[in-house]
């Protein structure tokens, strides 16, 4: 299917792994210009070269910096001030019971997951209705719905992606920019696999999906991770032209693991 990004520029932030680098190699593969995102000068290099040597006549482009500060996004937004499509892909997560989340884990958890994409989108929204096209897409989770007593923090900073998408949607009413949230599930990626690799104690991996879908996960109509390729799939699409009707949603690639039928 050719999903009319030729002429279109992307910005996907912590896009130098897992979903968020999935999601910038699809983009490329489309197509599209993609600004590559990621904290480090090295992380980003490399993610170049890897897109590069999967999409060869890609356009890229990177920068390094951590988009969860106001100074970082004032550099980005001097090199790059406009994009035509904004993927907020950049996260963090980390197990940890309620009673131990400090005041500035908090703070820190809303600062890289919330306010990194209102940045950003503040930045780049006005440009958009200027010229009456774009794609803002905030990567949140089942976890929004979900809310994991495990990860209250994490959990909350996704249920208030769905307002901010929400609400931003409702001020681009009329126009041809969209904003919507895409809510992985369980998926396979770098993060997870640290993250499994802490729980399970050195289990197998597949052992550890195994058992996970049985007793953590057990609504999933999967039953097993998705790829990160999958979850790349739905929100490369809603970037696109052809998802112009498609606005204000909550996009679930989540497997079936929520529960319910609307």
């Amino acid at each position: 299917m050719n999903l009319k990004l030729t002429d279109k520029t992307a910005l996907v932030s912590g896009s130098t792994k897992g979903i968020g680098f999935a999601i910038a190699i699809g983009l490329a593969r489309e197509g599209a210009g993609v600004i590559v995102n990621g904290r480090s000068e090295k992380a980003v290099a490399e993610a170049k070269a890897q897109i590069k040597q999967t999409v060869p006549d890609t356009r890229i482009e990177g920068f390094a910096g951590d988009l969860s500060t106001a100074a970082a996004t004032a550099t980005l937004l001097q090199r790059f001030p406009l994009v035509d499509i904004l993927v907020n892909s950049v996260g963090i997560f980390e197990p940890k019971p309620f009673e131990d989340i400090t005041d500035e884990e908090w703070r820190r958890f809303f600062e890289v997951n919330v306010l990194s994409g209102v940045r950003l989108s503040r930045a780049y929204l006005p440009g958009m209705k200027a010229r009456n096209w774009g794609r803002i897409v905030f990567i949140s989770s089942e976890s929004a719905i979900n809310t994991p007593a495990g990860m209250i923090h994490y959990g909350m900073t996704k249920t208030a992606q769905l307002a901010v998408s929400r609400g931003l949607a409702e001020s681009c009413a009329g126009t041809a920019v969209t904003v919507n949230a895409v809510l992985p599930g369980p998926t396979h990626s770098a993060g997870v696999e640290e993250f499994v690799g802490q729980l399970s104690g050195g289990k197998p991996f597949a052992e550890f999906e195994e058992e996970f879908f049985k007793t953590v996960r057990p609504s999933s109509l999967l039953k097993r991770f998705a790829t990160t390729e999958e979850v790349a799939s739905l929100v490369t699409y809603v970037c696109s032209p052809l998802s112009a009707a498609t606005n204000g949603a909550a996009l679930r690639v989540d497997g079936g693991v929520v529960q319910a039928c609307f």
